[in-house]
């Protein structure tokens, strides 16, 4: 049927006919025919030259409106995100057809403009649609001004206001201005839990303008507007109620809560949320009566009763703190008053009297155990072993605190299950205050005892969802919350501090996370013939060092704990913190190449933090575990140390063994890659951060034997330039190793290309000229040596006016710089002795740099290269006078590295 269709229109159209209102239904008929059914077909079909050939290919204004609506028909397709800037043309001439034609149908006018409008934002056509909402706005107000609103909403949703020309209402102006403040707010571009000094100020003025127009829209008396003025300003202080920025928004979120309370607002939930905030930012301020009488009004707003039994309990809390002279019967009251009583110490207050106050408060929690499991650490229980050697003492310690530790696994059954959530209260404020309080010991009791309760029973918790008011849906972020929820988010908190009290344990026993204890010297006195036994091999040391290895394999157990409950929460936080926190504490094993011991922790996390942490994080992440993944798999002779090597290379091969973790690390390596290659706006990370990954990426590649293409991209199709020449310059540090060498560009254009880039970070530009400087030395390229030196050298005055910028390596570079620069020249002296002057020139601004770092290496090494370019002037008492203030320069420079090593200022190369 659709071929004798498609047969009779082109016999139709061979013939000779006038153009008439039949032609232009011919037209009508061949759209219709040949329009795509779906953007599957997209390419195959150009929708824009059908709709411009066969819909508007007429003159009789009686066919425009069917045409609109056939053409609307066809056309459904493409009204989806990512599809509507293909009607931009097409429509624009339907609109415009139907305005010429003075279309009656107005009401369907409306609609095609709206429609317009849409493309143009999801285009992010601005100008576009900040130009047609102006005809758009005056014809729909007038004509159609049901849809006025819709229009509105329109405008300011996508996120840009372009509706001052037709609004002069006081009340709509006031909407404006909160939208104009949320949506500033939400470009600031922060992603981390914890905001930076000029995001939280930024946000303070946006409040502060919030404050000003709740005045004008209680001056206009118009209850809704109000509402809408308070509700965007609870959502702009959401992100500062953490603890250590809620006294910022006091004064706002008291303003807040009076005029809600005045007009009687049924936003009742906001009502009840704002006064629990400002509890709790009395309380910190030690108002108690004050925050009381918040608490009491939240109480009375929670028709709901979702946050009863957490308020009831905060309220009961701030009650026994009023009560001076009476003590509680319950051991819970009793333990909250002295709790509470221990936050209130002075500084001055001794360490035994805030101890005291904490361990009363344990004791009255667990008579039953407290005492037995905070007796763990005390060495005074501790017998001092068999032979009385240093050794089985420590092994006598180790076993106390094992015995003593495994007293509070009975706890929960002879207490019973009463009153779990108000014990997980009080146990974490025990661990949190004695943490604050340097009470370690206290600290490490009350987080074993409060993490019993992390059980099977709290391990289902649903995630959140925003949930909102009907009838300021469009304005109100209502915070989501649970009882349960909050007590898991508290369980989480409580693993990333026992974490850390273990660590601080470990630290205690000499040892850093993750390390393996180290047997102590023996300096004990022993009879002739006396043949001593290694600790290896000692049962007593075996004992020991298990117990150091437990404690770090418990504190890493605690933070992906932490991890799985922010991915039960759904909370992007927690995950980001538990990465922090990890890569942090291990970073010693990370700088001596030893990830591979926590590979299996870093996948866990890995996998938790995919779809929820900061980018910057992730990225991290991804590059400690892949370089775990491949170090121990990469060929000894293969890796290098500073920029030196060695010119005969022995060919060498993988282990066929290694290679499906190489193989998942380059899968690791990639995710990260594609993540971050500008594609996303909001995934843009550091060039320093993604160059480390670049340069794993790179040695993944090279032990796969996989050649990178020729367009240096991850995936062949390319990247930004700053990117190709990160990757190229990995791919010449990789060469000439022993293993598969990968095709590069030529030495000068990767220079070219280099100095080409706009640089976003001069310490990553600096580093990488001073890697091309020593490329081309190594390759006898003199010109390029100069090029690229002298072009790192220029970039010390620009490097000092960024002060975050590491000092250490910035200096090394640039003294690494210089040092090549002047050999290269002694290299081309050509006989010059202006030459050879220059040279020592360079050799002396290289100890100057290598003497503020305190690397006595590239001191000496500038000072022997100063040396022997200064011989020939030796033996001329003129000469002699002109070394002598470079030569002064150099002594000052060795002495200044020395000092600086005996200071701690560096560790040296």
């Amino acid at each position: 049927m659709e071929e004798e269709f498609s047969d009779c229109l082109q016999m139709y159209f061979k013939g000779r006919h006038p153009v008439n209102q039949f032609m232009g239904r011919a037209y009508l008929c061949q759209g219709q025919l040949y329009t795509p059914l779906s953007t599957d077909n997209l390419f195959d079909v150009n929708l824009n030259c059908v709709i411009k050939s066969y819909f508007l290919f007429f003159r009789y204004y009686f066919l425009i409106y069917n045409a609109s609506v056939l053409y609307w028909q066809v056309v459904r397709p493409y009204l989806k995100p990512g599809f509507r800037y293909h009607l931009i043309p097409s429509l624009s001439q339907i609109v415009t057809a139907l305005n010429q034609a003075e279309e009656q149908d107005k009401q369907w006018r409306a609609e095609l403009m709206i429609e317009l409008l849409e493309c143009f934002l999801d285009a992010s056509k601005i100008k576009e649609a900040v130009d047609f909402s102006s005809t758009a706005a005056a014809f729909i107000k007038n004509n159609v001004p049901d849809k006025y609103q819709h229009i509105f909403s329109l405008m300011v949703i996508l996120k840009y206001i372009c509706v001052y020309i037709f609004i002069s209402e006081p009340g709509k102006l006031i909407e404006i201005e909160c939208l104009e403040c949320e949506y500033e707010v939400q470009n600031l571009g922060t992603k981390i839990a914890t905001y930076t000094k000029g995001v939280v100020e930024t946000q303070l003025k946006v409040i502060r303008r919030l404050e000003q127009a709740l005045q004008h829209a209680i001056r206009l008396g118009d209850p809704n507007v109000i509402q809408v003025v308070c509700a965007t300003q609870w959502n702009l202080c959401l992100p500062l109620l953490q603890h250590n920025l809620h006294q910022h928004v006091r004064k706002p979120l008291i303003s807040v809560a009076d005029i809600l309370e005045k007009i009687d607002s049924l936003l009742i939930l906001l009502r009840c949320q704002v006064h629990m905030e400002i509890a709790r930012i009395e309380e910190d301020e030690d108002r108690i009566e004050a925050a009381m009488e918040h608490f009491q009004k939240a109480i009375y707003l929670d028709n709901s009763g979702q946050y009863q039994e957490h308020l009831k309990m905060a309220f009961h809390r701030l009650h026994l703190c009023t009560m001076l002279y009476k003590s509680p019967e319950r051991l819970e009251d009793q333990a909250i008053m002295m709790i509470e009583q221990a936050k209130k110490g002075k500084q001055k207050d001794s360490v035994r009297k805030k101890r005291s106050l904490l361990v009363n408060a344990g004791l009255a929690l667990a008579p039953d155990a407290f005492q037995i499991v905070l007796d763990s650490e005390n060495e005074a229980k501790v017998s001092s072993g068999k032979s009385r050697s240093q050794i089985s003492y420590l092994c006598a310690k180790a076993q106390h605190h094992t015995k003593s530790v495994e007293k509070t696994d009975g706890h929960l059954k002879r207490l019973g299950h009463g009153n779990d959530k108000e014990r997980i209260r009080l146990w974490a404020d025990l661990a949190k205050v004695a943490r604050k309080q340097g009470v370690w010991d206290v600290c490490r009791a009350a987080c074993r005892f409060c993490l019993l309760y992390d059980d099977t029973q709290m391990r289902k918790i649903p995630k959140s969802k925003k949930c909102g008011s009907l009838q300021m849906e469009s304005f109100l972020a209502i915070k989501s919350f649970s009882l349960e929820r909050d007590l898991l988010r508290t369980l989480a908190e409580i693993r990333f501090i026992n974490a850390e009290a273990t660590i601080h344990l470990l630290r205690l026993e000499g040892v850093q996370l993750n390390d393996h204890a180290v047997p102590p010297e023996d300096t004990s006195q022993h009879p002739a013939g006396y043949i001593s036994k290694l600790p290896e091999h000692d049962p007593d040391w075996i004992t020991y060092s298990i117990w150091i290895d437990h404690l770090s394999q418990y504190a890493m157990g605690n933070f992906l704990r932490a991890a799985e409950m922010g991915e039960e929460l759904n909370e992007a936080w927690i995950v980001h913190n538990t990465v922090v926190y990890v890569l942090n504490h291990n970073k010693h094993l990370i700088a001596s190449e030893r990830q591979r011991e926590i590979v299996e922790s870093l996948q866990s996390l890995l996998s938790a933090i995919k779809n929820t942490g900061n980018t910057v994080v992730l990225v991290m992440l991804c590059n400690a575990l892949a370089r775990g993944l491949i170090l121990c798999w990469i060929p000894k002779s293969s890796s290098i140390k500073g920029l030196e090597k060695t010119n005969v290379v022995q060919p060498l091969s993988v282990d066929p063994n290694g290679l499906p973790d190489i193989k998942a690390a380059l899968e690791v390596c990639e995710f990260a890659l594609n993540l971050t290659n500008g594609n996303i706006p909001n995934e843009l990370v550091p060039i320093a951060v993604r160059q480390q990954i670049i340069a794993t990426w790179v040695k993944a590649k090279q032990l796969l034997q996989q050649q990178i293409g020729h367009k240096l991209g991850t995936d062949d199709e390319g990247q930004n330039p700053i990117t190709k020449v990160l990757i190229a310059l990995e791919m010449y540090s990789c060469n000439g190793l022993g293993l598969m060498d990968f095709t590069v560009p030529s030495l000068s254009q990767l220079v070219k290309m280099t100095l080409e880039c706009n640089w976003s970070d001069p310490l990553v530009e600096l580093q990488t000229l001073t890697r091309l400087t020593h490329f081309a030395y190594a390759s006898h390229d003199h010109e390029i040596v100069m090029t690229c030196s002298q072009r790192t050298l220029q970039l010390d005055a620009h490097l000092k006016k960024f002060s975050f910028y590491s000092l250490l390596s910035r200096q090394e570079m640039l003294s690494t710089a210089a040092c090549i620069q002047g050999r290269s020249i002694m290299e081309n002296l050509a006989g010059k002795k202006h030459l050879r002057l220059a040279a020592s020139k360079a050799f002396v601004q290289s100890a100057r740099y290598a003497g503020e770092t305190g690397n006595c290496t590239l001191v000496m090494l500038a000072a022997r290269h100063f040396w022997n370019a200064s011989l020939p002037f030796i033996g001329s008492s003129l000469d002699r006078e002109q070394l002598k203030e470079p030569t002064e320069t150099i002594l000052k420079n060795i002495i200044k590295a020395e000092s600086k090593i005996k200071q701690g200022y560096t560790l040296g190369p």
